[in-house]
């Protein structure tokens, strides 16, 4: 099924903005949310094609998000990227290990993340 519908989860406006506009000029759908507090809700609402999930943010933190939504048999197959400034390799085998498909660190390139949103696809 290709990916349309993209949920953007993060906890900083700037991000945010930046991430829809790259996605909107992609041609996809994009809705956001603040934090990982009530998302799930907002995703078995909203059934995105795809999330891309911050990492460092007040109250549920995305590596616990991106663990609820990989167990949860209604959402698991919802592929997410994790898109975080934690670099570091540690970072990447936990978020992967949580049920990401692929984790990309800030600044995020544009031209990588429609590339791994097209590899998904």
């Amino acid at each position: 099924m290709p990916i349309q519908k993209v949920l953007v989860v993060d906890d900083s406006p700037t991000e945010r903005y930046f991430l829809t506009d790259i996605l909107a000029k992609g041609g996809y759908s994009v809705s956001t949310s603040e934090s990982g507090d009530g998302v799930i809700t907002k995703i078995k609402a909203d059934k995105p094609d795809l999330i891309l999930m911050d990492i460092v943010m007040p109250g549920q933190n995305g590596f616990q998000v991106t663990r609820s939504i990989s167990r949860d048999p209604e959402l698991q197959d919802i592929p997410i990227i994790i898109c975080s400034s934690k670099g570091l390799e540690t970072d990447r085998i936990w978020g992967l290990r949580q049920g990401a498909r692929d984790y990309l660190v800030k600044p995020i390139n544009p031209q990588e993340l429609l590339a791994k949103i097209a590899a998904l696809g």
